[in-house]
């Protein structure tokens, strides 16, 4: 302690440092943090979770950093929440929570854990977590060999995987459809040719003619062949329309009758040298007559310059011609576009049947029916399931759908003797409905209760129980009920007892009945009885499917209390 005395001997320049000293320790008397810890439980069952809590009281705004990662092995983190934070007055607490498990049993010990405020470490108490195990009777339940690893079909999780190859087969498809049907392809040369009009398209005939080889060849018959079709197919095409199928002789004769009918103001020489070329032709074709190519070149000119006489002879086309010509011109384009339609609505439908055989060959045709058109159980198979709690003591379990609280409307006597909480998806009408009861009896009634003579005469007969739950389902209107019952144990040896069979209902507003299965799952846990019915149509493997799947998932967790007395009991018979 500092002597009061030697104050005064200090110089003027040192007195401050010592008052400043004073008084920054008599502020850490009063400036502190304090950290504690709490938990929910210091003894829980294998796999079963408790609440670590870290509690933060301090007046400093300093950083308070809590620990992370897997600081309390041997117990594993399975959850750390956010840092909660309030301020009262001129305090702050913080709270963090973390949630830790074990998965074998044992005596455990949660390490101390290292709180940092500020630049100051503290550290908390350790702590001992018992794991205890989950007991079996086995006189109750059959203990069987370990069942050796078999294969199993992988289920298919990349949805998307398959979208997008779906999406790549159907773009490929709608590519070569439009690339060989739709796509307006280049012409060839001889479409090219064959969309020009006759006098072009006699024009590029005899220019072609001229680059040939037959003259230099003395390919005579095959160079008048080429020559005499260019100008008949010309005359066919734009004066007398069987002049490629009449002989030298006829086609001569039409043609002067053309020009004494004044049809055509053709000239006699015109007419005259067409019919010199086309003798000639004749002789060089049947009587194998040889002229000079000279002559032949000649010919050639000739035909030319009569192609361009008969040109200009020829009437202009009239409004009414022109009018049909385009209208020939569309409805052909309208055939074109029609074969179009017909081909790839051929192919499209080909390929449809070809997928559904294909599908229907590998999964079953009643399967891929079912997929095109719709099937509500199979939608709930194949849909995202839930898995949640409901009810205390919590029942979980996993469903297709979430399961909706329910109103339930009690008479005041039955209130008096019992509180009711219910969970439901769908009606005992529909296709398939699922619904988790639970009671509490604050008086257990005698009709439910096990009998006098046995010790246990203030618990709940589950066997009772289920009688009265089907003499509702009578009450209710159905009716043929089969009744089946076994001792039923879910995964986490929880014993109860499943009631199953088969029921008829009427469908409302008519005189039909349906045949529908159900199943009836009743667990007790002092006075409260916890009860799962399922229902659904008879002969729908996606419901048996559904159904297998919820069953295997139910699972319960006792009551604390229960729990707790039942360690008491244990403790004592050791």
């Amino acid at each position: 302690m500092l002597n009061i005395k030697s104050v005064k001997t200090l110089t003027f320049h040192q007195r401050p440092f010592v008052v400043f000293s004073c008084f920054f320790l008599l502020f850490s008397l009063f400036s502190f943090s304090q950290v504690t810890t709490e938990v929910d439980t210091t003894k829980i069952r294998i796999g079963e979770q408790i609440s670590y809590k870290i509690k933060v009281d301090t007046d400093s705004t300093a950083l308070v950093v809590f620990p992370e990662g897997q600081t309390f092995s041997p117990l594993e983190v399975v959850e750390a929440f956010e840092t909660d934070t309030t301020k009262k007055e001129s305090r702050f607490h913080l709270l963090r929570e973390y949630k830790l498990t074990q998965f074998d049993s044992g005596s455990y010990y949660i390490p101390k854990q290292k709180v940092v405020i500020g630049e100051k470490s503290f550290f908390t108490d350790s702590l001992r977590i018992d794991v205890n195990t989950v007991e079996i009777d086995t006189t109750k339940q059959k203990l069987y060999d370990i069942k050796p690893i078999i294969q199993v079909e992988k289920s298919s999780s990349k949805w998307w995987l398959y979208f997008l190859l779906i999406l790549a087969i159907v773009a490929a498809i709608a590519f070569l459809l439009y690339w060989f049907i739709w796509r307006k392809k280049p012409l060839t040369e001889e479409e090219e040719i064959a969309l020009l009009p006759p006098y072009d398209r006699a024009k590029l005939a005899l220019k072609k003619l001229d680059e040939s080889q037959y003259l230099i060849r003395s390919e005579l018959k095959e160079y008048y062949s080429e020559l005499t079709f260019i100008i008949r197919k010309y005359l066919d095409e734009k004066v007398y329309d069987r002049a490629m199928e009449s002989t030298t002789d006829e086609l001569i004769e039409r043609l002067n009758l053309i020009r004494a009918g004044n049809q055509l103001a053709i000239e006699s020489d015109t007419i005259k040298n067409i019919e010199s070329i086309l003798k000639r032709a004749d002789l060089v074709k049947f009587a194998k007559s040889a002229p000079d190519t000279v002559l032949a070149e000649m010919d050639k000119a000739t035909v030319d310059k009569e192609i361009d006489a008969v040109k200009v002879v020829l009437p202009e086309p009239s409004e009414e011609e022109k009018l049909l010509d385009a209208q020939y011109k569309e409805e052909q384009e309208r055939k074109k576009k029609t074969r179009k339609i017909i081909l790839t609505a051929a192919i499209s439908v080909f390929l449809l049947i070809a997928t559904f055989v294909g599908f229907g060959i590998k999964y079953g045709f009643g399967y891929v029916k079912d997929t095109i058109i719709g099937h509500e159980s199979k939608t709930l198979l194949e849909g995202d399931w839930v898995n949640s709690a409901y009810g205390f003591p919590p029942v979980y379990i996993s469903t297709p759908k979430v399961l909706k609280r329910q109103e339930t409307e009690l008479p005041e006597e039955v209130k008096k003797q019992l509180s009711k909480t219910e969970f439901k998806y769908g009606t005992l009408l529909d296709l398939f409905s699922i619904s988790i009861n639970s009671l509490n009896f604050k008086a257990i009634p005698p009709s439910i209760a096990t009998s006098e003579d046995n010790k246990d005469a203030n618990r709940i007969d589950l066997i009772k129980y289920s009688e009265s739950s089907i003499g509702l389902l009578e009450q209710a209107g159905f009716s043929d009920i089969l009744v089946n019952r076994e001792q039923f144990i879910t995964p986490n040896a929880a014993e109860g007892l499943k009631t199953s069979g088969s029921f008829n209902v009427n469908i409302p507003e008519s005189d039909k009945k349906i045949t529908a299965e159900y199943a009836m799952f009743q667990f007790t846990v002092g006075s409260i009885v916890q009860e799962i019915i399922i229902t659904w149509g008879r002969d729908d493997k996606y419901a048996d499917e559904m159904v297998q799947r919820i069953i295997d998932s139910i699972e319960l967790k006792p009551d604390e209390e229960e729990v707790q007395r039942e360690d008491k009991e244990g403790e004592t018979e050791k």
